[in-house]
Parts: structure tokens; C-alpha cells; sequence
């Protein structure tokens, strides 16, 4: 698997991440060390957990889950990954929010980016993760309660402690992002170097709250601040580039239906038809060629098969003039 730079950073990290939510839950311990183990052995690096996975898989699910097996399976070769996880999605009150709307969890049940929760989540996350430090810490979801003075201020001091590398911001707006950065040029404090959202081939329609999607200004922002890197999830929509159905039944589709999805949906099948490939490893390489760096979520052994030949997979310039930006 070829590298990337990180934003700016001079550090590099393979061209597509794991993303490890499921491990430990929906993903039993032994797949997912097998996962694990092949994507290391595929020259891959860039492991993606947070400190709430997967929470909302069971009853019994607590969110410690995947960072705890990881601690577990990275024993003898941490120094072999690059470790990104979160702090600020984790929930306060499990069993009112295995009850709650989407709407309601957003609203109500995230920890937040308090400095005490930065601090208090750090510590946590490494102690599960049997690390100490990790390469890259996102602040999950942007809190609009807190100043961001408080959280920036947070991220500095423990960066400054040698816990933390690098920072990123995850499911936030784009004018958020230029003020992050402004206040962290302006206080000396680190500056984010990735941005993790919902980005795929296809572009949520004209109403969908971006508070979570890549949308044009944010694409835009992105080629003008190249010191941040772009770590697209759900990148493959839950498999909708191969199963019509999901066009009809699947809530995902809703972010997307429209004529615009529809002919990008052809451009990808016919391009998937052209190289005998499938249409969600077409777009993994297509976002690999527009320099973002995406997230994979297998959550079994058949899944992982499915997405690995996305890795080394070249289109070439007619297809890529045929999917566009």
C-alpha cells in the first residue's frame, strides 16, 4: 500500500485507514485480529478508534470496547501503527440513550470538549489503548457549548505532556474549521492536521445539515489549507454503489437521491464494469486519487476481502475525467 503526508506534518501514514468501531462488538476478537494482521501485512498503518465504540451495538456495550482489544492486539508493535482516536463523543447516560432519537444523542448524551473531558479522555484512552500516546486525537463531535479557547487550551497542554502528536477535528461546519485555526495561530496552540467526515463519490443534497458531510465550501477550504488532510468515513455508503435496494430502503439514501446521484451512480458502474471491479472500490481509489486519505469498516472477514483490491487500484485518466470531481 502506497503513503501519504499527513496534512503538512512530514509524517506519512498508508493512503487508506482501518477503522477498527466494530472491533471488539459487532466484529468478534478473532476477526478482527485477522483484519487487523492483513492490513498490516498489506503495508497498511493508519488505525482509526474512539473512545464510545461501539456503544450502541448491544445492551451490554459500553464504548470501551474496540480501543480496549486494540490495547490488546497492538502488544510488541505499537510503534508499528499510526493510532488516531477521539474524545468528545462518548456518551453520558447509556441507557437514556439507547432510547433516544439520532437527533436527541447529538443534542443531549455527548461528553462534549470541556478541558476536564479532553484531559480526563486522554488518560482513559490510553490506559484502554496500553499506549502512551497516541498519533492522532480528534475532538469527535464540535461542541457549541464550549469556548473553543477551553478546548484548544486543552489539546496544547497535552500535546505539551508528549500524550498526544497531532490533533483533528471530526463533524464540524467549515467556518468552525477557519476558526480553530485562527484562535490556534493566534494562542500558539496546535493546529488541527486532518478533518474526519461523511464523504463519499456521491453529494448530499440541497437541506442536508453538513454539520457531519463533506459539502462544496468544505471541499473548497480543503484545496486552499493543504496543511489538513481530509479522513473521509462511511466512504462506501453501506454498500449502495452495489445493491440498488438500497436507493429504495435505505435511510443513507436520502442524504443523496436525486439526478445528480444517479448520474454519478452510472459514471461508477461504468467504470466498474470497464475494470471488472466493484463500484465501492471505483470510489475508494477516486478518493485516493483526489488526496484523501479514507476510513474502511469491515466488520467481517468478507467484508475485508471486498475492499482490498481498492488499495492498489489505478484509474486512469479517461475514468477519471468521466467521474470528475
Amino acid at each position: 500500500m502506497k503513503r501519504v503526508e499527513l496534512g503538512r506534518t512530514g509524517q506519512t501514514v498508508s493512503q487508506v485507514s482501518l477503522g477498527c468501531m466494530l472491533m471488539g462488538t459487532s466484529t468478534d476478537p478473532d476477526t478482527s485480529a485477522r483484519i487487523l494482521d492483513s492490513y498490516l501485512d498489506s503495508g497498511g498503518d493508519f488505525l482509526d478508534t474512539a473512545n464510545c465504540y461501539a456503544w450502541w451495538t448491544g445492551p451490554t456495550a459500553t464504548g470501551d470496547e474496540s480501543e480496549e482489544l486494540l490495547g490488546r492486539l497492538l502488544a510488541g508493535r505499537r510503534d508499528k501503527v499510526f493510532l488516531a482516536t477521539k474524545a468528545g463523543g462518548r456518551i453520558t447516560d447509556l441507557a437514556g440513550a439507547r432510547t433516544a432519537t439520532n437527533w436527541e444523542i447529538w443534542q443531549s448524551y455527548f461528553e462534549g470538549a470541556g478541558a476536564d473531558t479532553i484531559r480526563r479522555g486522554i488518560d482513559d484512552s490510553l490506559r484502554r489503548l496500553n499506549t502512551d500516546h497516541v498519533d492522532l486525537y480528534y475532538v469527535h463531535v464540535d461542541d457549541m457549548a464550549t469556548p473553543l479557547e477551553e478546548t484548544l487550551a486543552a489539546l496544547d497542554e497535552i500535546v505539551r505532556a508528549g500524550k498526544v502528536r497531532y490533533i483533528g477535528w471530526s463533524n464540524v461546519r467549515t467556518w468552525r474549521l477557519e476558526r480553530i485555526r485562527g484562535l490556534a495561530e493566534q494562542h500558539g496552540w496546535p493546529k488541527p492536521v486532518a478533518v474526519q467526515q461523511r464523504h463519499s463519490y456521491l453529494r448530499p443534497v440541497a437541506g442536508t445539515d453538513l454539520t457531519s458531510f463533506v459539502g462544496d465550501e468544505m471541499l473548497h477550504w480543503l484545496r486552499a489549507n493543504e496543511d489538513v488532510s481530509l479522513v473521509p468515513y462511511s466512504p462506501i455508503l453501506a454498500g449502495l454503489y452495489e445493491d440498488p435496494a438500497r436507493r429504495t430502503q435505505d435511510s443513507v439514501w436520502q442524504h443523496y437521491a436525486g439526478a445528480d446521484s444517479e448520474a454519478r451512480l452510472a459514471n461508477v458502474a461504468k467504470v466498474a464494469g470497464e475494470l471488472g471491479v466493484t463500484g465501492s472500490q471505483v470510489v475508494l481509489a477516486w478518493l485516493r486519487h483526489q488526496g484523501a486519505i479514507p476510513i474502511i469498516g469491515p466488520r467481517t472477514w468478507e467484508f475485508w476481502e471486498a475492499y482490498r483490491p481498492a488499495f492498489d487500484l489505478t484509474l486512469s485518466a479517461e475514468h477519471l475525467a468521466l467521474l470528475g470531481d
